[in-house]
């Protein structure tokens, strides 16, 4: 027996994004693997499916002097019975209870994943206090796992944490992209696709703008909507396919909202937690508008899929694209959107060119086999 490692998260929703197969893949190779993440009532069945040891921790996105208490208490009291050796911490708030907890529990490896960074969009007050919390997170890792070359840059400029213990995964990511079994065009199923397109009314539409991740400000949703309505001026059989669900916090103006619900063009998927290879193929191209971002899972996703991706080059979204090779950068504004998209309609082969460099380029850099291997190295 190899030996046992905890990853902890806020919420269940985060599991299978982080993870996915990389908790099955681990315990293949013989690690005891636990997660801990608040109560949810899917994480029974995935822990079957993925062969992994759970309990449930109630770890609140907000704070809360005595639920964070309670946390770290029975945090480290699961850490010392179960003897965890190597624990990760995953989400700003998850991570920081973590940290704190394996630290008082003498844990020789404390692994923390900067996804990135949630106040990068916040000021004054909050901002400063988002900022020092990180550096105490930080200081209580033994490792800090930067998803991308931008978070590593920023962590470095923000003095957050000593650089020898910063470490980035071959090109970033946590993860790593189902490449070949999941995210990869040749196993797409027609019949089933046909059915999904049918079920969203796309049938009638020459070009789809796709979006996946939370409906919220931050992601530049309300720059997309407004995008797509100048967008729908000039083209007629353009639509807009939306795959993620609303969130209070941070939430986007109810008149946006509106016209997402009202918009006859616009398709809104919700929350898909199977078949996402499918909606990717829907699409023609994935636009992420993001202001802040660690890396942009679903960029990666989209060019595996052989998709163009476009977004914004002042995030960490900047290193899961190759400018001009595989998709285009814009800028947060409506007019640099509609530009770019509009290029990408006027020019279909280049369109098809930058998606099949796409997944070359997801292929050699950000397959999860590579990503896994390097994971491994922290465990050492």
């Amino acid at each position: 027996m190899k030996s046992k490692v905890l990853n902890v998260v806020s919420v269940f929703f985060s599991v299978p994004f982080f993870f996915g197969d990389q908790l099955l893949h681990f315990h293949e190779k013989g690690y005891e693997v636990h997660v801990i993440c608040s109560p949810s009532n899917k994480i029974k069945q995935y822990s079957l499916l993925k062969k992994f040891l759970y309990v449930e921790i109630p770890i609140l996105r907000s704070f809360s002097i005595f639920y964070d208490i309670r946390a770290i208490i029975k945090l480290r009291k699961y850490i010392l019975k179960n003897n965890i050796k190597i624990v990760s911490g995953h989400t700003a708030k998850g991570s920081l209870l973590t940290m704190i907890a394996s630290f008082l529990s003498r844990t020789p490896n404390r692994i923390y994943f900067r996804h990135g960074f949630y106040y990068e969009t916040c000021s004054g007050f909050k901002k400063i206090l988002m900022l020092n919390l990180d550096r105490l997170t930080s200081f209580l890792a033994t490792k800090v796992v930067c998803v991308s070359p931008y978070v590593l840059e920023k962590s470095i400029e923000l003095k957050l944490t000593s650089k020898n213990k910063l470490i980035l995964l071959n090109k970033g990511s946590c993860n790593g992209v189902d490449c070949h079994n999941k995210f990869n065009p040749i196993k797409i199923n027609n019949t089933k696709l046909i059915s999904i397109k049918s079920k969203f009314n796309l049938n009638e539409y020459d070009f789809v703008i796709g979006y996946t991740g939370r409906l919220v400000r931050d992601k530049g949703i309300v720059e997309l909507v407004k995008a797509f309505q100048k967008i729908s001026e000039k083209n007629s059989k353009v639509a807009l396919l939306l795959v993620g669900p609303f969130e209070t916090r941070d939430s986007i103006p109810s008149d946006i909202q509106n016209i997402i619900e009202n918009n006859i063009n616009i398709m809104h998927a919700g929350l898909i937690e199977n078949d996402m290879e499918y909606f990717y193929e829907l699409m023609n191209v994935l636009v992420l508008p993001t202001h802040r971002e660690g890396l942009g899972t679903s960029l990666l996703e989209a060019s595996s899929m052989k998709k163009p991706v476009l977004t914004t080059s002042h995030t960490g979204s900047r290193d899961a694209i190759k400018d001009k090779i595989t998709g285009l950068f814009i800028d947060k504004s409506m007019e640099s959107i509609v530009e770019k998209i509009q290029f990408y309609i006027d020019n279909p082969l280049i369109a098809n060119k930058h998606g099949a460099a796409g997944r070359n380029f997801i292929t050699e850099n950000f397959d999860q086999k590579i990503i896994w291997d390097e994971i491994e190295k922290l465990y050492i």
